[in-house]
């Protein structure tokens, strides 16, 4: 019996992404411009936007909120996966990032599905709370400034539907949340957010160790 997660090697690593064919073209190429930032490393795993759209498609996901654009890849990954009439409000603060991310939206011709709103997060999602918009929405996937993750994870718990998903990424922080020499604000605030969501009895949980740690949690 399997008592945990098997270790990746590079090697095995690359046999999964190759098997599931995560990357077509235009992601081939996002990810290798994107490979040339200084915050590279900002960028989601491919096998882990390949899960993302999975799980779009299998809640029949049409309206989705994004926390964090970056360059785009995540946005690109779930827009797709969302069909015509899917919407996607992008929240980010960055025009550098997301201008990247808006070219490679319109060379996969999902552009049309994704709103992007270039404001303080918390801003857009009370925006949309104020509008009338709670419940409306399928899923939320969290991937921004960390110190905020709480207030994120409570806004978009708000805005989306009971049976509708949150995702947050970086749970796992590098391994930097079983640091006890770590007190580093960023650090302190994904650590409390984990124990909060893991007895949050609105939600059903799961902490994947996708990428960079993955947790999803299913609003009752």
């Amino acid at each position: 019996m399997q008592r945990k997660t098997i270790g990746l090697s590079d090697e095995l690593y690359d046999y999964v992404v190759a098997t599931t064919h995560a990357d077509d073209d235009i992601l081939a190429r996002l990810r290798d411009e994107t490979s040339t930032m200084e915050q590279s490393g900002m960028q989601i795993a491919p096998e882990q936007g390949q899960f993302m759209a999975l799980m779009a498609r299998l809640i029949g996901a049409r309206r989705v909120i994004e926390v964090g654009v970056f360059t785009g890849y995540s946005s690109l990954c779930v827009a797709r996966a969302l069909g015509e009439e899917g919407h996607l409000v992008a929240c980010d603060v960055n025009e550098d990032w997301t201008a990247i991310a808006r070219r490679y939206w319109e060379a996969a011709e999902v552009d049309q599905r994704i709103d992007l709103r270039l404001a303080p997060a918390t801003d857009t999602l009370e925006g949309l709370i104020a509008d009338g918009q709670a419940a409306t929405f399928d899923m939320a996937f969290i991937d921004a400034d960390k110190v905020n993750y709480d207030i994120y994870y409570e806004r978009c718990l708000e805005l989306v539907r009971p049976g509708g998903l949150v995702m947050v990424d970086n749970v796992l922080w590098g391994g930097a949340v079983i640091d006890a020499k770590d007190t580093s604000a960023d650090t302190g605030a994904i650590r409390a957010l984990n124990i909060k969501m893991g007895s949050d009895e609105r939600v059903d949980v799961a902490l994947l160790p996708v990428g960079d740690g993955l947790s999803l949690a299913r609003k009752r």
